[in-house]
């Protein structure tokens, strides 16, 4: 014989006896179909536990992603430029709202108004959004697809970028023009001027330039190392040759100036 057991109903006056008659007939109704009200209670509360812990608000999200990757983010002012956009742009349309609970109308709400006037912040920040949501998915905070992805979904109702807001491009320096153009740029006073100098005479890229320091400038074998954080999953340390004019005028200058880069120090 199956032994009796005391179900709680909850407490007067919290519950009214009225109430507490319709749970006792709802349980009886749900032992006589088979199912343990005790057990279906329990489960329901463990449900809403569960429920409750996974809930993450897009804000929080969008913190705990930052501080997860900041650390190999090469630029120090990455994670603040993160936080800044997000903040402005995003966290008023669904910052406090649980990322599971964000779908396109939410993602849209936030890049609408700025997808034509501010084109290139848009497409960071819809970017931005995309990259937490992938993140708490993946941490199991959200299910089904990611409501900010631009290839087959937001590309069908977003305007292209690069039509709306096309790159324009400065004219090259024809070649024959180049001597005059560095002389001009050589008389200029000031680290930007010298850097160039740098690039023109180097051909490397102008983020080489602008992260260099002294220890990776050889003037005797005249030749510029710049280290693999440059070159993002490439092996080895590029080198690019250092024009002997350029070389002269380091040594004659002894200086910033003649290493021609904005971070170079002594």
């Amino acid at each position: 014989m199956r032994q009796r057991r005391r179900m709680g109903l909850g407490s007067y006056p919290g519950v009214t006896l009225a109430a507490a008659r319709e749970a006792a007939r709802a349980a009886l109704g749900q032992r006589d179909a088979g199912t343990d009200p005790i057990k279906l209670r329990q489960d329901e509360r463990e449900a809403a536990r569960l429920a409750a812990a996974q809930r993450l608000e897009f804000d929080k999200a969008a913190d705990a992603f930052i501080t997860e990757h900041e650390s190999t983010w090469r630029n120090a002012k990455h994670a603040q430029q993160w936080r800044n956009t997000l903040t402005t742009y995003v966290s008023p349309h669904f910052g406090r709202l649980s990322v599971s609970e964000i779908d396109q109308s939410h993602v849209l709400r936030a890049l609408s108004p700025i997808w034509k006037t501010k084109t290139e912040t848009a497409t960071r920040v819809r970017g931005r959004i995309e990259q937490v949501l992938d993140w708490a998915t993946a941490h199991g905070h959200r299910t089904g697809p990611n409501p900010a992805r631009w290839r087959g979904q937001l590309e069908h109702i977003l305007a292209n970028p690069e039509k709306v807001a096309p790159v324009k491009h400065r004219a090259a320096v024809p070649v024959a023009d180049l001597p005059a153009a560095y002389q001009q740029i050589a008389a200029v006073d000031g680290q930007s001027a010298r850097a160039l100098c740098f690039l023109i005479l180097t051909a490397v890229r102008s983020g080489e330039v602008r992260g260099m320091v002294w220890g990776e400038v050889n003037l005797d074998a005249a030749l510029s190392d710049h280290p693999r954080r440059t070159y993002e999953g490439q092996a080895g340390t590029p080198r690019a040759p250092v024009a002997a004019g350029r070389g002269a005028a380091a040594r004659s200058g002894g200086s910033a100036r003649g290493a021609c880069g904005a971070r170079v120090s002594q």
